[in-house]
């Protein structure tokens, strides 16, 4: 496949909508994408580093976030995440995030992972996932339409969610690998 062209299809909403084009062997396909910038060139797409998602730890328990999400009508388990302000480094990014939506607050950055897409599918997102360590006592929040609550769960406990529950794809992911013991180095 070879990018043969680029456009702006909806450059002034909070989303913007872009179509690109390919020439494969089949013809031309056209591809439509979101983003949260304005580019004026295909090169730029997927250049910014958007948010974080953070898996953290208390103790041996992992925080999961139960929150409703308009995008797909429904509750769904998730990562404490959000969205980078101009020029906010990825450990005031934590530290607000997890202050926000959970009352927590951040003790220890374990790791940071390089930047990853989050949705290559529709959207050129790009975060980080952050390990962490956190202290206190969840509490719910967000806003009237995105409630959210927090609590600290065993790896029983996310087994049994991982049967029962719908997820997002990284916190699905995550709390897998946390139920099997694959975190357990990062405890100590």
């Amino acid at each position: 496949m070879e990018l043969k062209g680029f456009r702006a299809l909806d450059p002034d909403g909070y989303l913007k909508k872009y179509e690109l084009l390919y020439q494969g062997e089949n013809g031309t396909k056209r591809y439509e994408i979101v983003s949260r910038h304005s580019y004026g060139e295909v090169s730029e797409i997927g250049r910014e580093v958007d948010g974080v998602s953070m898996v953290v730890f208390r103790g041996k328990k992992l925080l999961l976030l139960h929150e409703f999400r308009l995008g797909i009508a429904r509750n769904i388990y998730n990562l404490c995440a959000g969205m980078a302000l101009p020029g906010e480094s990825v450990e005031d990014l934590c530290k607000r995030e997890l202050q926000e939506e959970t009352g927590l607050e951040l003790t220890k950055i374990l790791t940071v992972l390089p930047p990853s897409f989050a949705a290559v599918a529709i959207s050129d997102v790009k975060t980080r996932i952050a390990f962490v360590r956190a202290k206190g006592e969840p509490r719910a929040s967000g806003e009237e339409t995105e409630p959210i609550t927090s609590r600290f769960y065993t790896k029983k406990q996310v087994k049994k969610l991982l049967q029962t529950e719908e997820f997002s794809s990284r916190a699905q992911m995550m709390a897998y690998f946390f139920s099997e013991g694959l975190f357990e180095g990062l405890f100590s």
